[in-house]
């Protein structure tokens, strides 16, 4: 077959359609980009040049999406020696350029100097370029260097070649996918509270990271939330959309953000062409809930001992192991993730921002978290802090052991002393996680079994009241 002189795209934007995004929350990316393609019959080269700088050349689709035609690939290379300044200085090692050298007052004059040391970045860090002038070896540039022609074989950006067999001619506009690193996303919430209520306002935001060494204009981006190993383009198929609350007061807009499950993750499709400069990190509100109800929780986890070293830790092997306490109460907030609480939407993982309004109406920072990917009808629980006024004692009363009857006895007693102006109840919770077999045998109030190794007591508390819980709790083995 005959082959033809190489077609070279991506010198002209104006070639291409709108890119197309999907970023994952674990630092990669699909891009889509639309090829239009004149065609000859017969073997012929083809030359992308927008590729990132960080694309995985084995992850490359080309095809024509109408399915009509047929492209086969019978060879790709992909080159990310793209020119710079520091790459073309390397290439003159020992030679003489050319410096433009600008003063202030706007005149310019040309300096020669001997290239000693390209400089640029290594494997112990960047170095600066030496270039002798005069006789004299200087640790920077004297002017802006003036490069001979380039040459053939020297590349502005990253690119890919391919040398395709066409059956037929004709044109086609053809889509290129492929996978690259360098771009991630992440969500994160700000929760704003008056000074007194348990009922809130959550603005959600995504904000996008793109380090892939090229910059994307008025693309269509898409979101994936989950833990994803590897998706193809051909998979992104809609299941169902919903639309994400929006407004304030009841007031609504069109909303920038829709999602849609997708398999066993969550697609979020941004409504508004976003430009995502290289090296640019960029958010968009994409949330927007007033009056959930998000209930504030008092919780003294008085046990300060290491759990993976504990849990079924045996009976005898260290009796004191545990008697430490912790008198920190920490403050969590709740809220359920429902329709009627005014969410009811899958959220992704990201951090959780908490703030408070001071009686001038002024915002105060109280505290972060993070949470993990909750899907709608579920609960999300973040520790704020730690309460200043609510102070937390733990003790171990009394301990037996009955090695011959193989059994233990331990009594413990929890103090929590309220010093705040108003009434709080405190959640003990408490590990019996000395053996897998037990038996509260003795309480002072009573419990709730949250699993098989944990209780938890509620114990609520006047201002300036101290609380008091005692259980006895008999181990078997």
């Amino acid at each position: 077959m005959r082959a033809f002189a190489p077609l070279l795209l991506g010198l002209s934007g104006s070639l291409f359609a709108q890119p197309a995004l999907t970023i994952y929350n674990a630092d990669f990316a699909v891009v889509r980009d639309e090829i239009p393609l004149n065609l000859k019959a017969g073997t012929q080269t083809v030359v992308y040049d927008r590729a990132t700088a960080t694309l995985e050349p084995e992850s490359v689709i080309l095809r024509d999406p109408s399915g009509k035609r047929s492209l086969q690939i019978l060879e790709q290379s992909y080159r990310n020696d793209s020119a710079t300044e520091d790459y073309l200085l390397s290439f003159f090692e020992g030679k003489e350029l050319e410096f433009l050298v600008t003063a202030a007052d706007g005149t310019a004059r040309i300096v020669k100097g001997k290239v000693i040391r390209g400089g640029g970045q290594t494997m112990v860090g960047t170095e600066a370029p030496i270039i002798e002038v005069e006789g004299k070896p200087r640790f920077s540039l004297p002017g802006q260097p003036l490069f001979p022609s380039l040459g053939n074989d020297t590349i502005l950006r990253p690119r890919l070649e391919w040398r395709l067999d066409a059956i037929a001619a004709g044109k086609v506009n053809a889509e290129v996918a492929y996978l690259t690193t360098g771009m991630n996303w992440e969500a994160d919430y700000n929760v704003v509270a008056p000074e007194k209520s348990d009922t809130v306002d959550i603005i959600g935001w995504i904000t996008m990271e793109n380090r892939s060494g090229r910059s994307f204009t008025d693309a269509a981006i898409k979101l994936m939330a989950g833990e994803v190993n590897k998706v193809e383009d051909s998979m992104i198929t809609a299941i169902r959309e919903f639309k994400m609350p929006w407004g304030v007061g009841g007031e609504s807009a069109a909303p920038v953000v829709t999602e849609k499950a997708f398999d066993e993750y969550h697609l979020y499709t941004l409504q508004n062409p976003v430009t995502l400069r290289d090296g640019e990190t960029k958010q968009v509100e994409f949330v927007r809930a007033t009056g959930v109800k998000a209930k504030r929780l008092y919780i003294y986890d008085g046990v300060k001992a290491d759990w993976s070293v504990w849990r079924n830790r045996f009976i005898g092997a260290d009796q004191n192991f545990g008697s430490e306490y912790d008198t920190k109460v920490a403050v969590v907030r709740e809220f359920e993730n429902t329709k009627e609480n005014g969410l009811g939407l899958p959220l992704p993982k990201g951090k959780l921002r908490f703030y408070l309004q001071d009686g001038d109406r002024r915002l105060e920072f109280t505290g972060e978290n993070e949470i993990d990917h909750t899907p709608r009808k579920e609960t999300v629980r973040a520790v704020t802090g730690n309460a200043f006024d609510i102070v937390g004692e733990r003790r171990r009363v009394d301990w037996q052991i009955d090695t011959s009857r193989k059994t233990a006895m331990e009594k413990i007693e929890v103090k929590v002393r309220n010093r705040k102006d108003e009434p709080v109840e405190v959640t003990v919770k408490e590990h019996v996680a000395r053996w897998m077999n037990w038996e509260i045998t003795e309480k002072s109030a009573p419990f709730e079994k949250k699993n098989a190794q944990e209780v938890e007591f509620k114990l609520p508390l006047k201002p300036d009241e101290e609380g008091v819980v005692t259980y006895t709790v008999r181990y078997t083995w």
